[in-house]
Order: structure tokens, then sequence, then C-alpha cells
């Protein structure tokens, strides 16, 4: 497939896919006209890149944990891999407690504005 077909299907700006490839994040063939060519597992893997991207992870370390999936891995890259999920982990419990408390937050305002009060901003 095109790179905007890619693009499409994924949801990730052209521009973006672009960055994915220079990264070596992202792999396309070219066409005899030059234009990229993607298999489609690259809609698979562009996904699990923004993921990766929305868990904090930078290029580089993306790049590491894509390497990977031939198989081959060190004791080392397993430990970091733990401390990544570990790493995660901890946002994770941080967005829940951020949530719980706006969930306060809401039933009180909820309370007040039945009660016939107001919650003004400060």
């Amino acid at each position: 497939m095109r790179i905007g077909e890619l693009a499409t299907k994924t949801g990730v700006s052209v521009r973006a896919l672009r960055y994915y490839e220079e990264q070596q994040l992202l792999a396309s063939e070219r066409s005899h006209s030059g234009q990229r060519l993607y298999q489609d597992s690259a809609v698979d893997r562009v996904q699990l890149i923004r993921q990766l991207y929305a868990a904090g992870l930078p290029s580089k370390s993306i790049r590491t944990l894509l390497a990977c999936e031939s198989g081959v891995a060190t004791p080392e890259l397993l430990t970091w891999f733990s401390g990544e999920r570990d790493r995660i982990d901890r946002q994770i419990g941080g967005l829940v407690r951020s949530r719980e408390r706006l969930d306060g937050l809401i039933a009180t305002a909820t309370a007040a504005v039945r009660a016939g009060g107001a919650c003004h901003p400060s």
C-alpha cells in the first residue's frame, strides 16, 4: 500500500510515517517511480509505534523494542524491558489516582449544583 493509504488506515499523518522511517521504526520498499510501498503488516506496526510513543518511550527505545520482534534478546535487554513496564505501571497508577480525585471533585460539584450552590473556578 502507498503512504497515503497507510496514513488513512492508521490515522497517522504522512509526515509522521516518514519520521518513523527516518527513525528506523518502519520500513518501506520503493516503487519504480520512487513511491513508498508498505506491507499490510505496517498497519499493526504503526499502531504499536503510536502506543509506545503514548507510553512515553523515545524513538531509540522503540527501535530497540521493535528489533526484538525476532525473538533475540539479552538478559540486559530483558531487565530494561521490565524497567519500562514498571515505569508504565507507575504512570497508570498515577493516572488512576488522578481520575479518582477528579471523580471526587465531580461528586462535590454535582452535590453543590443540586443544592443550589455554585462551584466557580478560582
